[in-house]
């Protein structure tokens, strides 16, 4: 099983409320060059926090890969998000690979928690970040960090 961890791209400082910010055109571009990170991925689903940063980076990735399937929308996968939920949510899904497109510091508190078995070590991502987790099955402390990418500046 192969699980990718996406950190939605640059966003507005401002909106009416944290769940409306939008991707700033640096942000756009960042969403881009990760997906560019996942060409030739055999991407079984693309889930992604309700938050408009997140619609909009999930929606660039998809258009970038030309991901045939809808973008499945997680209300589990916002900013303060438990990350048990999210392991409990992902179970329903076929082992493959997934997508998840999500935010700090959920992102980096669910990797730290499949790698490492508790939350106590979690995995700095800054925007746009994309990390690859690699394991038999989603269960904590038994997932193995691929690689973890960081967006040019």
């Amino acid at each position: 099983m192969k699980l990718w961890l996406l950190r939605h791209g640059e966003a507005q400082a401002q909106a009416r409320s944290d769940a409306e910010r939008e991707l700033t055109a640096h942000g756009q571009a960042q969403a881009r060059q990760a997906a560019s990170l996942l060409q030739g991925r055999a991407l079984g689903a693309i889930i992604a926090s309700p938050y408009v940063r997140a619609q909009q980076t999930a929606t660039l990735v998809r258009e970038v890969l030309g991901f045939s399937g809808a973008i499945q929308t997680a209300p589990w996968l916002t900013p303060d998000s438990d990350p048990r939920e999210v392991l409990a949510q992902l179970a329903r899904f076929d082992s493959g690979e997934l997508l998840l497109v999500s935010h700090q510091p959920l992102v980096g508190a669910l990797a730290g928690l499949l790698i490492n078995g508790h939350r106590q070590q979690p995995v700095a991502m800054s925007t746009a970040s994309l990390a690859e987790l690699e394991g038999d099955d989603l269960i904590a402390g038994l997932m193995d960090l691929r690689s973890l990418v960081h967006p040019h500046h």
